[in-house]
């Protein structure tokens, strides 16, 4: 059977051109890591933002999915000690110069701001005195949320520009395809497959960058404005308790 292909010129020549059309298709390497490789120098710059973008949401997800834990942790040990009966007094004693929480510091704040104004009996300046304590936690507060929230813009920002990124890479793709098929003058599937691929590829890490980072945005956000909302309710106790002191004049 082989001699009889060997001898009939017109059925070799059917035999290769068949292999010629199914060997791209057949044989061709459509993995993500070959279609990194195989892309242009847009493509590949597309891909690799996308990638580090995605890497760097991960890294700031992670760390604030850490540090609200702790906040939380740390928040709810230091109202066990601080309704835990003990004076003002004891508890600033107690405390030291241990203000790594938060609320810690908004208390170390408003009793530094209250033992140095002194306790005085004109009720015009004990209002002074108890407008001020209310300013130094305010200016606290927003001081420690600033710190909390840092990091959000990250999140914010691949969550917002990675899917246009992605679809700038498919639109080069496409572009590359129909250069091709130009090119060549052939619109066979191993001529344009290629660049679909690359800018499918492209599409699929845009949204891979983005959903996880809008979804972390949205979830921080609200975790840090709750816990906002507990340091500004924790304020207005310990404003009214030292209001009350200031009240008695002492």
């Amino acid at each position: 059977m082989t001699q009889l292909y060997h001898k009939d010129p017109m059925i070799v020549s059917l035999i290769q051109l068949s292999v010629m059309q199914l060997e791209p298709i057949s044989v061709g390497d459509y993995s993500f890591w070959s279609l990194f490789l195989r892309s242009d120098w847009v493509i590949k710059g597309v891909m690799a933002i996308l990638v580090l973008a995605s890497i760097w949401s991960w890294v700031v997800a992670i760390d604030k999915f850490i540090m609200i834990r702790m906040l939380r942790r740390r928040a709810t040990d230091f109202e066990d000690t601080f309704w835990s009966g003990r004076t003002l007094d004891e508890l600033a004693v107690a405390l030291g110069g241990d203000t790594r929480d938060p609320m810690a510091r908004v208390f170390a704040a408003a009793m530094r701001e209250y033992n140095e104004s002194g306790t005085v009996q004109r009720v015009g300046s004990q209002s002074a005195t108890h407008e001020r304590i209310d300013s130094v936690m305010n200016l606290v507060i927003n001081r420690e949320l600033a710190k909390t929230e840092k990091g959000l813009p990250v999140l914010g920002t691949v969550a917002s520009i990675s899917v246009f990124i992605g679809l700038f890479g498919t639109v080069w793709g496409i572009m590359n395809s129909f250069r091709a098929i130009a090119a060549s003058e052939n619109t066979n599937l191993a001529v344009v497959a290629p660049g679909i691929a690359e800018a499918l590829f492209a599409t699929a890490l845009g949204l891979i960058a983005a959903i996880p980072a809008k979804i972390f945005y949205d979830m921080y956000l609200t975790d840090i404005d709750k816990y906002g909302g507990r340091l500004e309710g924790y304020a207005d106790e310990l404003s009214a308790i030292l209001g009350r002191k200031l009240t008695k004049g002492g």
